[in-house]
């Protein structure tokens, strides 16, 4: 049998490698997007975004293996799932639709989401909900950038 730790990974991996898809023309808007003088941590962005998926996918494997195979675990999986494709859809779509306030909208979305899964979790598992803290605490900074950067890319919000 496949381990539970391994069929999450993967399918975390899965999920980021099917949604994340960029053309030339994606990544060259947004890299010529102006950013806040402040946002000085770019650099890290990749790193802390790895942190966070990292945990995020150990989180549901807590939550798996405290209760594995009933449908309330089935159901917070489900809800796991949502919110990588929320995260997972803020690039690609934030740059197909060339808006800002797209990215603002479901960068936002996701925050939220992520909260309503952790409120479910807790009585599952406290230690599974500490998982998902780097991402309620980064989720709010990284849409907030992007809020800042709508009034430093008019033209883009």
């Amino acid at each position: 049998m496949i381990p539970a730790w391994l069929i999450i990974g993967s399918i975390t991996f899965l999920v980021a490698i099917l949604i994340n898809r960029l053309s030339s023309s994606d990544i060259r808007w947004f890299m010529r997007l102006r950013r806040p003088q402040w946002l000085t941590f770019e650099w890290a962005i990749p790193f802390i975004w790895t942190f966070i998926f990292i945990c995020g996918a150990y989180s549901a494997y807590v939550v798996w293996i405290t209760n594995p195979g009933t449908p309330q675990t089935w159901l917070l999986m489900a809800g796991y799932l949502f919110l990588e494709v929320l995260i997972m859809a803020y690039t690609p779509v934030m740059c197909k639709l060339r808006s800002l306030k797209v990215g603002t909208i479901i960068g936002g979305t996701g925050f939220f989401w992520g909260l309503m899964l952790a409120c479910l979790i807790w009585p599952v598992s406290g230690w599974a909900v500490g998982l998902l803290l780097p991402y309620l605490l980064w989720s709010p900074i990284g849409t907030y950038v992007t809020w800042e950067m709508i009034a430093l890319n008019p033209m883009d919000a």
